[in-house]
């Protein structure tokens, strides 16, 4: 694809520093007058900010390094530490500080995968098209054959209690859009445990989708300490339909061969960078995305676009002629997708200042286009930042999202009382190819990804130069989870 297709028109870009909606567009709702004059934010530098992002192609030109030069990178692999070193690399050359943070990561190897329903009255067989789910033991090396059981709901499967004994338990629903994900990803994420207690000898998940061209999509799939394991996969929706209806008709068995290994935990590292703040150094924004993908496709969505929104705003803010008030910080996390360790152990790291992280931010909803700001604060947060949204217009990212902000990795800063920010964007389209083999560049939209970009930079940069700062909220009346799920968003 040639650079000037990457990128957006000039004026596009001058329009921005105005609030002025593009031509041809539908205007967004511009902020009240009276708004605008409690605080007038430098609109110059939307222009060293917003009009880079789009013009210059630097976000998708360095996703293409990281999924095209360095692939996959699932926690522990060879991977996932040429990628730390790559953002190393990558920050210094952008003349922004930054250093790394050790992390222990499990070490998970996918290995040999493939199944079958077996012939039989009903039918002489099919392949199955699967992916072993995260976590997942192996079977034998011979596979596993058993009968399948069919069940749509945690609940269906506790009421089948001693039947599923010795079965391989097919876990099926109907995601159809993305705002499903939220509903059904416990199906994946506990299912298999679920069924292992019940004595199931394996269990079988349909993808989590929105698409499928029969393209299995992955994920992590958790078991108990101290409970019992078994094989898991997902499977395509075409074959979950197949498995449906032969299951109406009669008995069916399936063979499956899993050949997945847990390693001993690795050593591995959150890449961390910094803009030093000018006045109030000691106060923190944080900007984030996770560095880990599944090894499966490349991560260019998930979440090879976050990395570079964020590492592109951080290298137009150094590259501004005064630094903001407050210190940004880009942590780029490690192990999101199999662990939340990095998440975990930034927290662990760097607990006597999180009284003072101000704001934090984390970007993995993908490349999509920004279409609003959500927060997630105490009282006035909107009204804090709503003088600063007008050069997000021409953008169409200049409202506010009824959803509240937040994320996996930043989710064990929740009992520190952190408020959170985001840029949220549009993430329709997000699972179809989200954990699978099709998750890679030419997905991403450049145009997109650069506006989303720009909204991002923008927004940390409000942020960091705002005269006030966020309420900070209640905190959690229960501790975060151990590995949130992605909310319907895409997070």
């Amino acid at each position: 694809m040639p650079v000037s297709s990457l990128l957006v028109s000039s004026s596009l870009a001058l329009q921005l520093v105005s609030g002025a909606a593009p031509a041809g567009s539908k205007p967004a709702s511009a902020p009240p007058a009276s708004a605008v004059k409690a605080y007038m934010p430098p609109l110059a530098t939307a222009e060293k900010l917003v009009g880079p992002a789009l013009t210059e192609g630097r976000a998708y030109a360095r996703l293409a390094e990281l999924t095209d030069g360095i692939g996959p990178r699932l926690s522990g692999s060879e991977g996932a530490a040429a990628a730390v070193q790559w953002a190393l690399r990558s920050f210094k050359a952008d003349g922004v500080k930054a250093w790394t943070e050790p992390v222990k990561v499990p070490h998970w190897v996918r290995g040999e995968e493939r199944g079958e329903v077996l012939a039989s009255s009903l039918t002489r067989g099919h392949p199955l098209h699967l992916l072993t789910l995260g976590g997942s033991p192996p079977t034998a090396p011979e596979g596993l054959t058993a009968e399948v059981v069919e069940v749509t709901s945690q609940e269906q499967l506790a009421a089948l209690g001693d039947s599923v004994k010795g079965k391989i338990v097919f876990i099926n629903h109907t995601m159809s859009v993305a705002a499903d994900y939220g509903r059904f990803a416990g199906l994946r994420g506990r299912g298999p445990a679920l069924a292992a207690k019940a004595g199931a000898a394996g269990a079988l998940v349909r993808s989590l989708a929105t698409a499928s061209l029969r393209t299995p999509h992955t994920g992590s799939t958790r078991f108990d300490d101290a409970g019992p394991r078994i094989p898991a996969a997902s499977v395509t929706t075409e074959d979950a339909e197949l498995l449906h209806r032969l299951l109406a008709k009669g008995p069916v068995q399936v063979k499956m061969v899993l050949g997945s290994s847990e390693l001993p935990d690795a050593d591995s590292h959150n890449v961390v960078a910094e803009i030093r703040g000018r006045e109030k150094p000691q106060e923190i924004v944080l900007i984030s995305a996770h560095l880990d993908s599944w090894d499966v496709g490349t991560g260019a969505h998930d979440d090879g676009a976050g990395v570079v929104m964020v590492m592109e705003a951080a290298r137009l803010i150094a590259r501004l002629p005064q630094a903001p008030r407050r210190t940004v910080r880009v942590v780029l996390y490690m192990n999101e997708e199999n662990g939340l360790a990095g998440g975990r152990a930034y927290a662990e790291a760097h607990a006597a200042e999180l009284p003072r992280h101000v704001a934090a931010l984390e970007m993995d909803s993908g490349g999509g286009r920004p279409v609003g700001v959500s927060l997630r604060s105490g009282a006035g947060g909107q009204e804090l930042l709503r003088p600063w949204m007008p050069p997000l217009v021409a953008l169409g990212a200049a409202t506010f999202s009824s959803r509240e902000a937040g994320g996996a990795d930043i989710s064990p800063l929740l009992p520190a009382r952190v408020p959170f920010f985001g840029v949220e964007v549009d993430a329709s389209r997000y699972f179809d190819v989200h954990h699978t083999h099709a998750d890679t560049l030419d997905k991403v939209d450049p145009q997109d990804l650069a506006r989303s970009t720009a909204a991002t930079a923008w927004v940390t940069y409000a942020m960091a130069e705002s005269p006030d700062t966020l309420v900070r909220p209640e905190a959690p009346s229960a501790p975060p989870v151990a590995a949130p799920q992605k909310a319907a968003a895409g997070h």
